[in-house]
Order: structure tokens, then C-alpha cells, then sequence
């Protein structure tokens, strides 16, 4: 699994005219999901999401989780993270999961976030065009990789 994760003031998802969710202080999440991901990188990645002391504390260092905050999250699948761009001008989205399995994934995902959460995250529409308004804090934007534990 990877994710483009943002830290935001606000930020909304719709589909044509039809506002999905809308958060106010809190997290996007892009999430692209692969074929080989289960249910621990899940489990790791949820848990590292909500867990991620990349909020200001009362003296200004980025040392609270969402959380601590009270904040929101929305969850937004994005098949195009998984992007190869090595050879030639046109993408690959070879590793990208097909529908049949990303779904399950992603709703599994959803699931346990909210679990953590303590509330339900907001989503897109999986497969759908959407239109993401965002209003970036800081900017404070973190890549996270399920292969790449750093």
C-alpha cells in the first residue's frame, strides 16, 4: 500500500456537484493499493496513519497525532501512486490492484481506520473521477510505502 498523506485546515471530495465528504482539520489520505498488500500491511499502515505526530503541540513542534487532535480523516483511493514511470512518457500502472481485489482492500483499510479513529473517516468513491479540495497545512505532506518500512 502507499500514500500521499496531507495535513490539512480542510479539504473535500466530490463526485460532479456531489460533495462526498468534507473534513475540517485533519488528514487526506490518497491511497494506492497493490496486488500483494494484506491484511498486515493494513494493520501497520492504519495504525501508523493515526498515529503520525505531524500536528503542532501548544508550543509549535509538529508532536501530535490526529488523535490527540480530535481531527478527521479522509480516505481517497488513487490507483495512479503506483505509477512507473522509468521507460518512456506514458505511466504503467502495472502493479496497481485491479478492482476485484484493491475494493476489498480499501474497505478492510476504511474499516480499521475507523476502528482506530474512533470515528467513520470520510471517502471518495472508489473509481470514480473526483475532484479534491484540499487546503494543505504548512505544507506538511508525508509519502508512506508498506514495502519500504523506513
Amino acid at each position: 500500500m502507499r500514500t500521499v498523506i496531507q495535513r490539512v485546515i480542510k479539504a473535500s471530495v466530490s463526485e460532479g456537484r456531489r460533495v462526498l465528504s468534507s473534513i475540517g482539520p485533519g488528514l487526506v489520505v490518497f491511497l494506492g493499493i497493490e496486488g500483494t498488500d494484506n491484511d498486515e500491511d493494513i494493520e501497520w499502515l492504519a495504525s501508523k496513519i493515526v498515529r503520525l505526530r505531524i500536528f503542532d503541540d501548544n508550543r509549535g513542534i509538529m508532536n501530535l497525532s490526529v488523535l490527540e487532535t480530535g481531527g478527521d480523516i479522509i480516505v481517497v483511493s488513487q490507483f495512479t501512486l503506483h505509477a512507473k514511470t522509468r521507460k518512456g512518457t506514458r505511466p504503467s500502472y502495472i502493479n496497481a490492484a485491479p478492482p476485484e481485489i484493491a475494493i476489498p482492500v480499501y474497505e478492510k483499510f476504511i474499516a480499521r481506520l475507523n476502528a482506530l479513529l474512533g470515528k467513520a473517516a470520510g471517502t471518495g468513491k472508489f473509481g470514480a473521477m473526483m475532484l479534491v479540495e484540499i487546503h494543505n497545512d504548512g505544507p506538511v505532506t508525508i509519502i508512506i510505502d508498506t514495502k519500504n518500512k523506513e
